[in-house]
């Protein structure tokens, strides 16, 4: 890196002239190699990133920015975006009011480690209009946001794969709050043989819980409230699946808990633990996959208590899917899920979402 600002940037011609003046071991070939033959392999070591944005930056975009430097390092170069993308917004969405911050952007970018903010026009990725050929996200695009969003991810993907060309990056780094979009673009990186890798941060939140959103911003103090059932309902629904492994486990210690469910109550009760027995009994009866009915069920109590108050909270979606297509898991699933949730508060809509594995054992 040879700056220490970054440089605002509106046309890919002056990103790549950039980007060659600032690393010249990072210049491109017209035609990029598959994954395999990455410019990552280059003799000299050094890689280019992306943290792709809308814009309206916050801690949680710093936080992409800052890893994108360290997976780089001080020689590497790393360009954030900031692309208010039209098609990606429906009918009554808030394409308009959606915050447009870029001298603020630019500052956060810069504190983060970026050598380069790329915020080009719509005519600059769209040129001649909105494009006819686009990239389709299929089925798994047309669960959870998908139906609530028809052709969101459609308009996502296309995006996204413009300015990986446009860019030309060996790392793209993307956040977990939005999972389904992080896996679908892994999807067709994978698919459509892009040569980068897509890298997940891990999602970051206020104090209080509350995911990090450009969209927090819209919300009254008494919205905020009603919103922090989101985060409350995945910290129960992770709490209720640590408490069905550990009673599980203590369970299977006692004498005779591998014969039947009720020995396996019966034992815990005389240890003087009614509450934990009669839990013993769900956790006995559920699958050895960990029971994730109970765990939608902890999540769902808290988002329905949330939809009393005032403003309530009215709920898009709760699902416990498998990560790697977004279907609902069944109550035997083993291994990793997703737990996701999506509501509005007053005009603004938020979602968010915790990793779960079940049948674990430590």
């Amino acid at each position: 890196m040879t700056s220490t600002t970054s440089a605002l940037i509106r046309t890919a011609d002056e990103l790549q002239a950039l980007a060659a003046r600032s690393a010249p071991a990072l210049a491109v070939a017209a035609a990029p190699a598959l994954a395999e033959n990455s410019r990552s392999d280059s003799p000299t070591g050094r890689r280019t990133a992306v943290v792709m944005t809308m814009g309206a930056l916050h801690d949680g975009h710093a936080t992409l920015v800052r890893t994108a430097r360290e997976c780089v390092g001080p020689d590497g170069f790393v360009v954030v975006t900031v692309f208010v993308n039209p098609l990606q917004f429906g009918a009554g969405e808030d394409l308009d009011r959606y915050p447009r911050t870029l001298d603020a952007d630019l500052r956060t970018a810069e504190a983060a480690g970026a050598d380069a903010v790329f915020a080009p026009s719509v005519d600059e990725v769209y040129p001649g209009g909105e494009p006819q050929v686009r990239i389709s996200a299929g089925p798994m695009g047309e669960r959870l946001e998908g139906a609530s969003r028809p052709g969101h991810f459609d308009g996502m993907l296309t995006v996204v794969a413009k300015l990986l060309h446009l860019t030309r990056p060996d790392l793209a780094f993307f956040g977990q709050k939005d999972a389904q979009q992080l896996a679908l673009i892994r999807r067709m990186v994978r698919d459509l043989n892009f040569p980068a890798e897509i890298v997940g941060v891990p999602t970051v939140r206020e104090a209080d819980g509350l995911a990090l959103s450009s969209r927090n911003r819209y919300l009254s103090a008494g919205e905020r409230r009603t919103a922090l059932a989101l985060s409350r309902a995945l910290f129960a629904a992770s709490d209720r699946l640590a408490a069905q492994h550990a009673l599980r486990a203590r369970a299977d210690s006692l004498p005779g808990s591998q014969n039947r469910a009720e020995t396996r109550a019966e034992g815990l009760s005389r240890l003087g633990e009614a509450r934990a027995a009669a839990d013993a009994h769900a956790v006995a009866q559920a699958s050895e996959g960990g029971g994730a009915e109970a765990v939608r069920a902890a999540a769902r109590a808290v988002v329905d208590e949330a939809a009393k108050a005032e403003p309530p909270l009215a709920l898009d979606y709760l699902a416990l899917v498998d990560p790697a297509d977004f279907t609902e898991v069944a109550d035997d699933h083993r291994g990793e899920a997703l737990l996701a949730v999506a509501a509005r508060v007053g005009s603004t809509r938020l979602i968010d979402n915790i990793p779960l594995m079940f049948g674990a054992t430590k």
